[in-house]
């Protein structure tokens, strides 16, 4: 079972987002049969194995064993994955795509480079799994209050300028010149492997009652 698995397909997707399908898939957590799943979810065995083949069908939820029980054999299924993502590619037609435009200030871009992410990590991992290697990754994860929107700002640019030193120290394009940004810009050198890098910088959820507007954080008074 993997940890998380990208849905691509069109038709899988809509398959998944049936809140019926979804409460199985939960529940598929852990192996389970058709009447085992009948019980939890409150529904009758012959609808919880309609939703089990839709799901089977467009590889949600695989075979783990088959019991005998006299003259019935009982098939064990669970989710193929603890949690699902559903790909930009599942929506080609209508999905972000980042190349159209690029603002560094803009939360739509920011949304264009995270459906990005899903869908090429969601590729490369279904690659290393095929292939059983590891997949290099990197990601940090954490928050930063800052006293006033001035802060926020300096600390941007600070962090844009000590990313792109990184990216010229250790980029290695076989000398083919630098790009806008201070990225340099051709393909990696012979041997080499070439990697995304994606920043981002938000502002957290309020998980508070206070409201307050989402766009800008709330600024102190000295």
């Amino acid at each position: 079972m993997l940890d998380i698995e990208v849905i691509e397909d069109p038709a899988a997707a809509e398959a998944s987002l049936d809140p019926i399908r979804t409460r199985i898939l939960h529940e598929l957590a852990e192996p389970a049969s058709a009447t085992q799943l009948a019980a939890k979810v409150g529904l009758p065995r012959q609808k919880v194995n309609y939703h089990l083949k839709a799901l089977e069908s467009h590889g949600l939820v695989e075979l783990v064993e088959e019991r005998k029980k006299g003259n019935v054999t009982e098939r064990i299924l669970r989710a193929t994955a603890a949690s699902y993502l559903i790909s930009p590619v599942a929506l080609a037609s209508v999905a972000p795509d980042p190349r159209r435009f690029a603002d560094r200030f803009s939360a739509f871009w920011l949304l264009a480079l995270a459906g990005r992410t899903v869908q090429e990590m969601g590729k490369l991992i279904a690659g290393a799994a095929t292939a059983k290697k590891k997949l290099a990754s990197f990601a940090i994860d954490g928050e930063i209050t800052f006293r006033t929107a001035a802060d926020r700002a300096a600390f941007a640019e600070e962090l844009g300028v000590a990313v792109t030193r990184l990216v010229d120290k250790y980029h290695d394009d076989g000398g083919s010149g630098t790009a806008a940004g201070g990225a340099k810009a051709g393909g990696a050198a012979a041997g080499g492997r070439k990697h995304r890098l994606v920043v981002v910088l938000h502002p957290a959820l309020n998980t508070t009652t206070e409201p307050t507007n989402p766009a800008e954080p709330k600024e102190e008074k000295d």
